[in-house]
């Protein structure tokens, strides 16, 4: 499967952003997906998972509350809404797939990585 992100951009602090990622084949509905990003200098880092029905989902803390991950398994594409943007949520977001659970998004354990989307907050 192939994975493209896209929708970053350059917004201020307090402003949203919605990222989407397009997925190719047609198992998309049965892989968990994940975000995941990496700010300049830093490892890359898990933001936030959903399952393959979309009824699961896990966030990381620093994004908890502020961040809904969604996905629409008839468009193979998942999303990433983010309220609330701080400077510290700059960076590339990822999206990713893992062909058997959602607990193995969770453990960084990926099959299939998109290209990047740059996310930058001003303060």
């Amino acid at each position: 499967v192939q994975l493209q992100a896209y929708g970053g951009g350059l917004v201020q602090a307090g402003d949203s952003l919605r990222l989407s990622c397009a997925a190719s084949g047609r198992t998309f509905s049965s892989y968990a997906m994940g975000w995941f990003r990496q700010a300049p200098g830093k490892e890359r880092e898990f933001v936030a998972a959903i399952g393959w029905s979309g009824v699961s989902t896990y966030y990381a803390d620093s994004v908890k509350g502020r961040f809904t991950v969604s996905r629409d398994n008839a468009k193979n594409a998942v999303y990433l809404q983010m309220n609330s943007l701080k400077p510290e949520d700059t960076a590339v977001y990822y999206c990713a797939a893992n062909r058997r659970s959602i607990s193995e998004v969770l453990r960084n354990v990926i099959d299939y990585w998109g290209q990047g989307t740059q996310v930058t907050v001003s303060s």
